[in-house]
């Protein structure tokens, strides 16, 4: 039978004859010498029954105590025939989840045995053939033999043994052995209530750690991560440590718990037990990640359809994100009601006024009444803006917390309108610290939301990608964070020259305002960006901005990938290209506003896609951008100012060599304006110091490597005779190497050569033996490069298991660069290996030249940008690029390993 366990399973079920027939075990398991089949046989019976019952709608909520009977029966029976007569001598025991009386179809039977000291001589024996059928019959089992005195000894040592036992349920044996140990290991005895609790909350709070502190990333545990089960599990292991509760609803009884949150907690409790069962069917397995592998057959198991604008999946995983949210602010709430009683009991303290309406008591601020919110709804956001002006509050009491959820409804349209209500929220943001602690508060409580209808509408909001690593929400605060941070005098060193900028806006709140809004129209339809705008413009009037600030920052929020899809996507060494970011811009404010709020996004969106490859890439937009608003819209910069400006530059950095003026000049007479626009003064002295010294060798490939590069990665710069296929044959050779390529420019000389750079990457987890690298990278690019006719087929490689599980539709498109003389091809693809080999190889076929290039992996997507002429280095034909376009499709879909899906990024 199964125990009830705080965390609520309910009472021990009967196990039903069509589950398990115990009479027809019982005689089959009499009449047999091998009990291995028949024990086995039953389980598999038993596990088949309950996911047919699973799959037709019974709820995990009475499946997983069914299972654990289930797996009692049979534990039980295999315990009396290995032990015999000696199965009164130990006592078997349930332990963890087991031992709750827990068992979803691929989780650890997890047992104790505790043996009697002296050890009766055949009793060692026995107990390993017990271990050895229980492995045989299929279980995953964790099991440990102690005696009561090294119960004792390893709970003292270890928190987590303490728990282990502190949960355990005796199945069979002698039941005195277990009282024995349950007195030894009581909290009289080791780990009383206070140490216990605290020894908890510090090992969850390294949990949530490992689990990056959030909840809120691609592939969640709904285990082990913050507001999983093992949050649920923390609020009954204390329950039951201090206040011997043997349910959670003990603690309503106690008073520690309200109705509500009960019913909060066994819900979320549920819910998460129903994903899990249906995880461990599909994976066949234990199996506590969401993984990408299974999110879309959950959501679909669960009965979610896609939308039109939402995918089923994401509604699903929105669903389940919003619930874990719920479960962290109550598992918060109740740990510090804990600390409260447990620890600070007997603590009395005069509290701190602060005004008529709050006061602070050991570091916590609360309410000065029950009423206040009730009296005073504004209170709700005065709360944070207190907290923001005392610094020194460590958070909110309970009490306090409790009353903000019961009276957050009152947060309607009566009190978005209250003047005190609006002045208190634009105070928030014009506080000189804690505007990102006070947001995340305000979110964490429910508040926020409640108060910006639209940001409870992308709360939990995630996106089927592997570009957006966090719910639009928390990106959201943590792009206000990444902005803040600007203007901390601590982290100065970490952006000098953003922090720098921050420091001169005459108005950051606009900035924080515009960072808020910037995602909140995902999901809606459309164009995020325009809705986001409209609802920015609203809200900034609302609250008594002037239209002119109302305007700037929507049109912010209206452009915030303005910036990155530029220097990304389009060639800023091209005056015309910086000309007419220049004129979308304005003017410098503007431009400084929205450099800040690029950076901010681009960190906030994933980790791995902030490097110094785009820092430098914005930082040069910039730079180059402000220059030209500088000297004013009217009059742009010449072609030939800035090459004259870059030669210049560039002879002053070799005479410093000692290069001779006219070396330099019979080297530079070959090269086009289009070189001194791509390339830095240092990069055009390193590469014209390399060619002097290779002299009459310069008929073989030149081949130089930076490996640190100031754009970050690893420069390649490649001095060769001019062919069609060298780009192709560069990128197989790069691609053969596992590198990632971030930017390539090509250039061909009058005089028939070609000065090529690729700027790559390792990939993640790659070697850290780079000076092998560049040895190794230089050797095999010499070798690509040596037959320029030989042109290899790209080898394609296995797609890792992330990238399997997502379709992008391939789209390629064409324009035309008519100032250039080129043509432009945009391609958009499901990432995979040697994607950009396969494009080198068909433009190589083709007989086609790429100009420049611009490579962007987003997640699962390539986008990436060729600049191309054809061998008379004039743009292509229509002719031409249909043959492109369809014989780079053809290639794609006969790959396999591309798959399409019709939704953008």
């Amino acid at each position: 039978m199964v125990a009830v366990t705080a965390t609520d399973a309910g009472p021990a079920p009967v196990v039903d004859r069509q589950l398990l027939d115990l009479d027809a075990l019982d005689q089959a398991l009499a009449g047999s010498d091998d009990i291995t089949p028949i024990l086995q046989g039953a389980l598999r019976d038993a596990d088949e029954t309950l996911s047919a019952r699973f799959l037709d709608g019974e709820p995990a909520l009475k499946l997983v105590p069914l299972r654990a009977a289930v797996m009692d029966a049979v534990v039980t029976r295999a315990w009396a025939l290995c032990l015999g007569d000696l199965a009164g001598a130990a006592c078997l025991v349930a332990v963890g989840g087991y031992g709750r009386g827990e068992l979803h179809p691929g989780s650890d039977t997890d047992l104790m045995i505790i043996i009697p000291t002296p050890l009766p001589g055949p009793l060692e024996a026995r107990l390993s053939d017990l271990v050895t059928r229980l492995w045989d019959i299929g279980l995953e089992v964790g099991h440990s033999v102690r005696s009561v005195e090294d119960c004792v000894t390893q709970a003292e040592a270890d928190i987590t043994v303490a728990t282990n036992l502190m949960e355990a349920r005796p199945l069979a044996g002698d039941r005195s052995l277990f009282a024995a140990m349950e007195a030894a290991t009581s909290p009289y005895r080791i780990w009383s209530g206070p140490a216990f609790f605290e020894a908890k909350r510090a090992e969850q709070q390294r949990r949530h750690e490992r689990y990056d502190d959030t909840a809120y990333n691609l592939e969640p545990n709904l285990k082990e991560g913050p507001g999983g089960l093992r949050d649920i599990h923390m609020i009954g292991w204390v329950a039951k440590r201090h206040f011997n509760a043997g349910a959670l609803s003990d603690l309503v009884d106690l008073g520690f718990l309200s109705e509500s949150e009960y019913e909060e907690l066994i819900q979320g409790q549920h819910f998460l037990w129903d994903i899990r069962f249906a995880l461990h069917g599909l994976a066949g397995r234990r199996e506590d990640r969401l993984l990408f592998d299974y999110q879309a057959d959950l959501a679909r198991q669960f009965g979610y359809k896609d939308a039109t604008h939402t995918l089923a999946v994401e509604q699903f995983m929105q669903r389940y994100y919003r619930m874990i949210k719920r479960l962290s602010r109550l598992n918060e709430m109740l740990l510090q009601l804990y600390e409260e009683t447990i620890l600070y009991t007997d603590v009395d303290e005069k509290p701190q006024l602060l005004n008529k309406r709050f006061q602070v008591k050991r570091g916590f601020i609360e309410i000065t009444h029950r009423q206040v919110f009730q009296r005073y709804p504004f209170a709700m956001l005065e709360l944070f803006l207190l907290m923001q002006q005392h610094p020194e509050i460590r958070g909110i009491r309970a009490a306090t917390i409790r009353q903000l959820r019961a009276h957050r409804d009152r947060i309607n349209p009566a009190f978005r309108r209250d003047l005190r209500a609006r002045s208190l929220f634009m105070e928030i943001f014009r506080q000189p610290v804690g505007i990102t602690h006070a947001l995340r508060r305000m979110h964490s409580h429910g508040i926020l939301g409640r108060y910006i209808p639209a940001f409870a509408a992308i709360t939990g909001r995630m996106q089927y990608d592997l570009f957006h690593v966090y719910t639009v929400d928390t990106h959201t605060l943590m792009v206000v964070s990444n902005l803040r941070r600007l203007s901390v005098p601590e982290h100065r060193d970490e952006f000098p020259q953003l922090s720098e900028i921050h420091s001169r806006l005459p108005k950051p709140e606009l900035l924080y305002l515009a960072a808020l809004f910037h995602d909140i129209a995902k999901g809606r339809g459309g164009d995020h960006s325009e809705l986001g705008a409209e609802d920015a413009y609203a809200f900034c009037l609302q609250h008594g901005l002037s239209r002119y600030d109302c305007r700037f920052v929507a049109w912010l929020v209206r452009k915030h990938l303005l910036m990155s899809m530029t220097a990304q996507r389009r060639d800023i060494s091209d005056p015309g290209v910086i000309n007419e970011f220049a004129g979308e811009v304005g003017d410098l404010k503007h431009l400084e506003y929205l450099y800040l709020l690029t950076v901010a996004d681009i960190r906030a969106t994933d980790a791995k896609l902030w490097n110094t490859w785009r820092k430098s890439l914005l930082h040069e937009l910039y730079r180059r951008t402000a220059r030209a608003l500088r000297r004013g819209l009217g009059q742009p910069i010449d072609e030939d100012e800035l090459v004259a400006e870059a030669q210049h530059r560039a002879r002053e950095l070799l005479r410093r060599k000692g290069l001779h003026h006219m070396t330099v000049r019979s080297i530079w007479r070959h090269f086009t304006p289009d070189y001194f626009l791509r390339y830095s003064a240092a990069e055009v002295a390193w590469h014209t110091e390399a060619i002097h010294a290779a002299g009459n060798a310069a008929h073989e490939p030149l081949v130089l490597i930076e490996p640190d590069a100031q754009r970050g990665g690893i420069e390649v710069f490649i001095y060769t005779r001019d062919r069609d296929n060298i780009f192709a044959l560069a990128v197989s050779a790069l691609d053969r190497l596992s590198l990632d390529i971030l930017d390539a420019r090509i250039i061909t000389t009058d005089n028939g050569y070609t000065l090529d750079s690729f700027l790559v990457q390792m990939p993640q987890g790659g070697g850290a033996d780079r000076a092998g690298l560049v040895e190794t990278l230089r050797v095999t690019l010499r070798d690509h490069l040596h037959d320029p006719q030989t042109l290899p087929e790209p080898a394609t490689g296995e797609t890792p298991r992330r990238l399997r599980h997502f379709n992008t539709d391939t789209q390629i498109d064409f324009s035309d660069d008519t100032r250039n003389h080129r043509t432009v091809m945009e391609l958009i693809a499901g990432d995979q290996p040697g994607l950009l080999a396969q494009v080198g190889y068909t433009l190589a076929r083709h007989g086609l030249r790429v100009q420049n290039a611009k490579i962007a992996t987003l997640g699962e997507r390539a986008e990436d940008v060729f600049f191309i002429t054809d061998d008379a280095n004039s743009p292509l034909t229509s002719a031409t690029r249909q043959q492109l376009r369809a014989e780079l499709l053809s290639a794609f879909e006969e790959d396999g390993d591309i798959m399409r899906r019709g939704d953008g990024v």
